[in-house]
């Protein structure tokens, strides 16, 4: 074997490959784009004390709070806190959610060494209260570690890391229930045929997505979470994203066209991802992943947050002790059919749009708004009953029995910023759809081509945005910044952001080079075409006559001056 420094706890009988010796330039290396590629391309994963090293370097270099506890802490307390009693009886603590510790390629000296360190750790670190990742994050970094002191060490590191830019690992429901959101949210967007499929067969598709953290920290075989952790140790938190969307796709590929039960689909990924191997190598799983051109980190921050602030909001913040997730008890509870009453959609059509909206809005149950039959054909009256509800569904039929609409992400009172002269607001998560004759969703061009809009740098809460907060009447804090703000993006014109626009005369979704939806004053007629902004085909027959619209809001999503709006 190539190592024994690193290799207590290792049943090397277990372990594939290794031997081989590598440039070790790695270790000195101080250039986060050369070891950005090093690590994506696996320079050291073929040499077992090469990758140790790498790991001890990469984690010593982690900021964290001025008191961490280290080896010397565990070496004090173990004998204390553990005693005389058997590793192997020790009980996890709770906030590991019943996770079992994957043994990987542990030894039984290992397997118990786990649960030491989990128990040390649970007792130096009261404010965990959710971690599920942590067996599997300690039972990894147990391969490469000298013994168990140097295991608890980079562990507490990785735990305490005090970088507000450099997420690693969940602590609270809070945090890991946002994120099970961001990662559906995500797979909404750029998963589209796998997450229809998820849609499809699973009753709760929040549910299934709830699990995106074990694919990677339980299931994945041991040469897969090695090759992950290599580039999550550089680049952080979004490879997480960025494997487990690929996982998701592989998993369509794959089992797609197979019959599925809705109350196993969540067994099936977790044996499917736990057989990878079977039918994935760990370098296509990683090609996979890095060819997801995913949102900039910082977009991806705001839509966390924007998400735990709905979960704030809904009180949602300590797991509950019940079956089912407890935050979208899944698109059939939101859209209620007993209770649900539309003469445009039925309730199975109106479930397929809430599955396409941000999560943090599908918490909420749909509330109408505004419906021509009961309050009347005019744009006046459209704004009225609309206004301080943001963001809002909008649904069309026209004469011809064609159904389409849009969601829109910003309360229609925005238009009034511009005086009388009709200018286009919205953000990035505004989209259009058709659903009759046949579905179809268009969302921001820049989703798909995101070579359209590279991320602004210098964009941001500035204190120039700040200041024309305070102007409007809206606390700063309240309002930070929408997540997929034009301003964040240098986009190539502005028709690749125009999201929807209104005045006293008509209201227009979408621009530049046509529009996806016009209506006149009298909604009475309409027209729809290709526009650049969402890069869509006619939504409806191009010129149309108007039968019924509604407006849907969401329940508990009202926009008092920006208080109450579910935007961070």
């Amino acid at each position: 074997m190539d190592d024994t420094e690193y290799g207590r706890f290792v049943d090397w009988d277990k372990m594939e490959g290794g031997g081989q010796e590598q440039s070790t330039k790695v270790l000195s290396c101080t250039d986060f784009q050369d070891l950005k590629q090093m690590a994506r391309q696996g320079h050291w994963a073929k040499s077992h004390s090469l990758r140790a090293k790498v790991y001890q370097k990469l984690i010593k270099e982690i900021p964290c709070r001025t008191v961490t506890p280290d080896a010397s802490v565990y070496r004090d307390i173990v004998g204390k806190i553990v005693g005389k009693r058997p590793a192997s009886s020790l009980p996890l603590p709770e906030f590991v959610d019943d996770r079992q510790i994957p043994s990987y390629c542990l030894n039984s000296e290992g397997i118990g060494a786990v649960r030491k360190i989990i128990t040390c750790i649970s007792n130096q670190f009261p404010d965990i209260s959710f971690c599920p990742a942590l067996p599997s994050l300690v039972a990894l970094l147990l391969h490469y570690s000298q013994d168990e002191a140097e295991c608890f060490e980079n562990v507490s590191r990785i735990l305490a890391c005090n970088d507000p830019n450099r997420r690693l690992v969940d602590q609270t429901f809070l945090a890991f229930e946002s994120s099970c959101m961001t990662f559906g949210d995500l797979a909404g967007k750029y998963c589209q045929g796998p997450h229809k499929l998820m849609v499809a067969v699973s009753e709760d598709v929040l549910e299934v997505y709830s699990d995106w953290q074990r694919w990677i920290f339980g299931e994945l075989p041991f040469a897969y979470i090695t090759r992950v952790f290599d580039v999550f140790l550089v680049e952080g938190y979004k490879v997480l994203f960025r494997v487990a969307l690929a996982l998701l796709k592989f998993f369509h590929k794959v089992r797609g066209g197979q019959p599925m039960e809705s109350n196993n689909v969540k067994r099936d990924i977790q044996m499917f991802v736990r057989d990878l191997n079977q039918c994935v190598a760990p370098e296509k799983l990683l090609e996979k992943a890095f060819a997801i051109r995913l949102f900039s980190r910082k977009e991806i921050q705001l839509l966390q947050m924007a998400n735990e602030k709905a979960l704030q909001q809904k009180g949602i913040t300590v797991k509950q002790k019940r079956v089912q997730s407890p935050v979208r008890q899944n698109v059939h509870l939101a859209v209620h059919a007993e209770n649900f009453k539309s003469e445009i959609v039925s309730v199975k059509e109106m479930r397929d749009i809430w599955s396409w909206i941000p999560e943090r809005f599908a918490l909420s149950q749909p509330l109408l708004l505004y419906t021509n039959r009961e309050h009347g054909n005019s744009l006046s009256r459209f704004y009225l009953h609309c206004e301080g509800h943001e963001p809002t569904l909008l649904l069309i039929k026209t004469t011809n029995q064609e159904v389409c609409g849009a969601f829109l992400s910003t309360d229609w009172s925005e238009r009034r910023r511009s005086g009388n002269k009709l200018s286009f607001f919205g953000t990035g998560e505004c989209f259009v759809f058709r659903l009759q004759p046949e579905v179809e969703r268009y969302e921001w061009v820049v989703i798909k081509h995101p070579e359209l809009g590279k991320v602004n740098a210098s964009s941001g809460d500035n204190d120039a945005n700040s200041s024309q907060s305070a102007k409007d009447g809206i606390d700063p804090s309240d309002r930070l910044s929408p997540f997929l703000a034009t301003r964040h993006f240098n986009l190539p014109s502005k028709s690749a952001s125009m999201f929807m626009a209104g005045s006293t005369d008509c209201i227009i979704i979408g621009g530049g080079d046509g529009q996806a939806l016009y209506f006149d004053s009298d909604l009475n007629y309409g027209r729809t075409s290709h526009c650049n902004t969402f890069n869509n085909q006619p939504l409806c027959s191009e010129t149309f006559q108007i039968s019924i619209i509604e407006v849907w809001g969401f329940k508990d999503n009202v926009n008092n001056d920006g208080a109450h709006s579910a935007l961070p």
